[in-house]
């Protein structure tokens, strides 16, 4: 007895549509970007609701908003597309304008989000990550432009993509009530592979306690702001919610390298270069950043991860 035929591959049309109506926040606007009559749109999300068992929009005051189910499988979607685009820039058939791809370090996002509108991201898609896994996705082609703290794991490769770069005082932080009992360990709010508080402590024969350990870097600010304990990130991103800890029992910290990163020129992706060295980068008289592909990098890297 033959069993009816299961379809076993989305259809990429049908991936776009459900993308395109979550960042327009309407069947209609994701019509008229595609090309598509409004009937299209929905016969399309209909499709793609049969194959993973339920809805994925429903409606609200704003607009079609994306379900629980809508938003597992909207993830999945963006990572789809990701990689049918990059496979498409790869034989130069891409066809049309492509966003530009921008990658920051979760200790930027804040700074840098406060300056944005819909229309100046209008055509850049952003992702928000520990700065390691965006070294390694620009690494792997998945990133355009980049803004990260350097890292000793990042090897050689994202050398070849910085186009400027700047050493970033790490300071102490903790919340503006923080009390510590004298010779009680320290306690430290961490990141994944966070050495350097680790290194310091260590090194000056200081007991500490990781009360805290997470690659985001709101997730430590908010620790910190309840007491939780102490972190460090750099001078220029701390909140105003905490204060730098200046108590003599926390030494120095080792400065850091945030670096601006870049695969290839485009006026796009150079528009995103200066507006990300205008709001993040020390003003001083500078030309644009150009691209090095034949530096070579050998002074140690930190990461941001480690960075709040």
């Amino acid at each position: 007895m033959h069993r009816r035929h299961q379809q076993l591959n989305l259809p990429i049309e049908v991936v776009r549509t459900a993308v395109a109506i979550s960042e327009t926040g309407s069947f209609s606007k994701a019509g008229e970007r595609l090309g598509l009559s409004q009937p299209a749109v929905s016969s399309q999300i209909r499709r793609i609701e049969l194959l993973v068992g339920g809805a994925l929009f429903r409606k609200s005051a704003h607009g079609s908003t994306a379900t629980e189910l809508g938003k597992l499988v909207l993830y999945q979607a963006r990572k789809i597309l990701e990689a049918n685009d990059q496979l498409l820039r790869l034989g130069g058939t891409a066809k049309g304008p492509q966003p530009v791809r921008l990658g920051l370090s979760t200790a930027f996002f804040e700074k840098f989000i406060k300056h944005q509108t819909r229309e100046t991201l209008a055509n850049v898609v952003v992702r928000v990550d520990h700065s390691a896994a965006i070294a390694k996705a620009m690494i792997d082609g998945h990133i355009d432009v980049a803004c990260i703290i350097e890292d000793p794991g990042f090897g050689s490769e994202i050398s070849h993509f910085v186009v400027d770069e700047y050493r970033e005082d790490l300071v102490w932080v903790r919340s503006r009530n923080f009390v510590m009992s004298p010779g009680a360990p320290i306690p430290l709010l961490t990141g994944p592979g966070e050495n350097y508080m680790i290194q310091t402590l260590t090194r000056h024969g200081l007991s500490f306690q990781v009360m805290l350990d997470s690659p985001d870097f709101s997730a430590k600010a908010a620790a910190a702001e309840a007491g939780i304990g102490v972190t460090a990130i750099p001078a220029s991103v701390v909140p105003s919610f905490l204060v730098r800890a200046k108590e003599y029992y926390l030494p120095s910290l080792p400065a850091v390298g945030v670096l601006l990163c870049s695969r290839e020129r485009t006026d796009a992706s150079s528009k995103v270069l200066r507006q990300l060295s205008d709001l993040l980068f020390p003003q001083v008289s500078k030309p644009t950043p150009e691209p090095n592909f034949d530096r070579v990098r050998a002074e140690p890297m930190i990461d941001d991860s480690r960075a709040v």
